[in-house]
């Protein structure tokens, strides 16, 4: 019985801490501000190669 007990803290622990990180991303936006930043890295990169458009 105390080893389920134990178990299911460590559940409801780790619940808690994914809520709090989840809540954390959502509401400073973070998913966004990452984006934007990945964003202006992967356009560094592309805009470096040289373009030849043939139609």
């Amino acid at each position: 019985m105390d080893a389920l007990l134990h178990y299911l803290l460590k559940v409801v622990k780790i619940f808690i801490k994914v809520i709090v990180i989840l809540f954390v991303v959502y509401f400073w936006n973070f998913d966004q501000k990452i984006m934007g930043w990945a964003y202006v890295q992967v356009n560094k990169v592309f805009d470096r190669k040289p373009v030849d458009i043939k139609f």
